[in-house]
């Protein structure tokens, strides 16, 4: 009865509480006090966790991000740039719920990056399809999609994206295409989809690095007027982790 049960349980994909039901019978004694309902009540919430696991690995997947990062290690304070009441802020995701932007700006290793990642799997822990691209990277895949045909698919698929991560906007030149690109998938998300954009560039030469006025004017305008703007400050965290790092070695 036992083999069949487990067989059972896993044809019916129910692979959390075949594991937990197994543990039940291996482990007789832990289980023996409870009552039937108490042993139900827990194979399912088995299920439930594993259940909860796997989608959060495959949503983690999905976004690939650069560095697996965590909401709780993000170094608060004035002199980073990011205060308490920001990180509460963007906990809580009201600004999501409304979809809002996020813009993060501030010098290279400053911390950019970790943080919009840690974002984007809080977004992940909380059940939201999130993806990371560097700005480069995004628009080579949307020349690449007008080339073989499938551009109009690849520009849906990224507004079905719950959050974007759009990382290192502003280090290289924009073509025309890239231009108009950029302005059909912002269009697509405004006030549907939240987008984070991570830039070394001031929000206020972001007009001119896009150089073309009416185009400039447009993107802008889908991106900026909504959005939670944080500026970190202080010095590198790259540098700062690779000297202690340095020096736990040499010590």
């Amino acid at each position: 009865m036992t083999h069949e049960s487990l067989n059972t349980l896993r044809e019916l994909r129910l692979y959390g509480m075949a594991t937990a039901f197994e543990d039940q019978v291996n482990q007789p004694n832990t289980y023996d006090e409870l009552s039937f309902f108490e042993r139900l009540a827990f194979l399912l919430q088995q299920e439930l966790t594993f259940r909860d696991h796997k989608r959060l690995n495959r949503l983690l997947r999905q976004a690939k991000f650069k560095i697996n990062a965590h909401l709780s290690e993000i170094e608060v304070g004035q002199s980073r740039g990011i205060l308490k009441q920001n990180l509460a802020s963007i906990t809580t995701l009201d600004w999501f719920h409304k979809h809002r932007n996020i813009i993060v700006t501030g010098p290279t290793g400053s911390g950019k990056t970790y943080l919009a990642c840690a974002i984007g799997r809080h977004l992940c822990q909380s059940g939201f399809t999130v993806r990371y691209y560097r700005a480069s990277r995004l628009l080579d895949a949307t020349t690449a999609a007008h080339a073989d045909g499938t551009y109009l698919k690849f520009i849906a698929s990224l507004e079905k994206v719950e959050l974007l991560i759009i990382d290192d906007w502003g280090l290289e030149p924009l073509t025309t295409a890239h231009r108009h690109d950029l302005l059909e998938l912002l269009e697509d998300r405004h006030h549907r989809k939240s987008t984070l954009i991570l830039s070394q560039i001031p929000v206020a030469q972001w007009h001119e690095y896009i150089s073309d006025a009416t185009l400039a004017d447009a993107i802008l305008d889908r991106v900026i007027h909504n959005a939670f703007q944080l500026k970190l400050k202080g010095d590198s965290m790259r540098k700062l982790k690779n000297g202690l790092a340095e020096g736990e070695h040499l010590g």
